[in-house]
């Protein structure tokens, strides 16, 4: 009789969750087992076309999930890291060996905000774009959106609003605060150019969202039909629940092999991973990566080999401003933007195979775990050392 399996759980079904599975099925004797609480794969890099009904952001599992991955659609409850076993929605329970850690991130509205989260409409998660898709939906076009915040996501949604001819107010104190200046120009002046109209500087925040208005700091309202909420982003509390260290937005706290600071069994990745307390930027860029890096530790653990601590090199940001052009913000190694950038119809080229391709490499491995390839980002050493002051010696 053979030696048992290994029995390894990942949660969430993500760009990282996905990435992990796939490539921990390069071992023959390990059991992966993929919770997720939808039955499809989510695109969520587009669920602002989801919401202006150009694309349905979801792929079938079965396109991107090694055929060797049970998948368990369900929640995870309660992590039980004493007895190595989860407790599901369902009322099940899994045991496991090892676990990764991948629920990803969730669209944050604010409590403080009054009328916020009664009727601000989030854009960070399946259901949330197809609730705003209806609400879309039951509007004349020329009913005003205001779109709350200017990272990547309010960028998409904004442009993706009024390139189908609606009336659209971005507000946010900055319009890619994570860009170069010359970025931020290029998507501007594309946004201009379809029509959006921008409130921005220090006093563009929101004091209060109604059902028909938004309310400026000294006393200026804006009529707004649909708010969208796309300032600011959460993560699932399972890890905080479950007695893990998690840090002060409540992704899992790790070292930098992405191990759990508590349990050498607990394995985090993507949105939800805070390796030495010095997340990357949340996005499918370093979810994939990181998704890999995660089954390499697990993988090194069960040979009872020393996991390599994990790095990841962000090499730009790409950000679609309507179907007919983008902005490819090029960065350094550390994430860092430089004033380069490619943009118009090719920004928006370049953007759409980035979308096509995270699928592919998805789907990659999921046919030969251990096929994709990654670049290796800088050593943050220093990095480290600096954020926590202790000297490099």
């Amino acid at each position: 009789m053979g030696a048992k399996a290994t029995t390894v759980l990942v949660i969430g079904g993500g760009y990282a969750g996905v990435m992990a599975a796939n490539r921990l099925m390069s071992r023959d004797d390990v059991l992966v087992k993929l919770i997720n609480p939808r039955p499809e794969f989510v695109e969520r890099i587009r669920l602002h076309q989801l919401a202006v009904d150009n694309d349905d952001a979801v792929t079938d599992y079965g396109a991107v999930l090694s055929a060797g991955v049970q998948l368990v659609v369900d929640s995870v409850e309660r992590i039980d890291t004493g007895a190595r076993r989860v407790t599901l929605t369902s009322g099940a329970t899994l045991d496991y060996d090892y676990l990764v850690y991948a629920v990803g991130s969730t669209g944050a509205v604010p409590a403080s905000v009054p009328g916020a989260c009664e009727f601000a409409y989030p854009l960070a998660e399946l259901e949330q774009a197809k609730r705003l898709r209806s609400r879309l939906a039951d509007l004349p076009v020329q009913a005003p959106i205001v779109v709350v915040g200017g990272g990547l996501t309010g960028i998409e949604a904004a442009a993706e609003f009024a390139e189908t001819g609606r009336n659209v107010t971005l507000v946010s104190p900055i319009v890619g605060p994570s860009l170069s200046k010359t970025g931020r120009r290029s998507v501007t002046r594309r946004l201009i150019k379809l029509g959006v109209k921008i409130i921005d500087g220090p006093q563009a925040s929101v004091a209060a969202v109604g059902p028909n208005q938004v309310a400026l700091p000294g006393g200026r309202t804006l009529s707004s039909a649909v708010t969208v909420w796309t300032a600011g982003f959460g993560v699932p509390a399972l890890a905080a629940e479950s007695g893990l260290t998690t840090d002060g937005l409540g992704r899992l706290l790790t070292d930098e092999t992405l191990t759990s600071v508590d349990d050498d069994r607990i394995v985090a990745t993507g949105d939800a991973a805070s390796p030495s307390g010095l997340p990357y930027r949340m996005s499918c860029q370093a979810g994939l990566p990181l998704g890999a890096q995660a089954a390499n530790t697990v993988l090194a653990r069960i040979a009872g080999t020393q996991p390599a601590d994990a790095t990841v090199m962000m090499t730009g940001q790409c950000i679609s401003v309507g179907r007919g052009a983008g902005t490819v913000q090029l960065a350094r190694r550390d994430d860092t933007p430089i004033s380069l950038y490619i943009g118009g119809r090719t920004g928006a080229f370049v953007k759409e195979q980035v979308c096509r391709y995270t699928v592919k490499w998805l789907a990659g491995e999921a046919a030969k775990p251990g096929s994709y390839r990654y670049f290796r980002g800088p050593d943050r050493t220093e990095l480290i050392a600096a954020a926590t002051a202790v000297p490099v010696r």
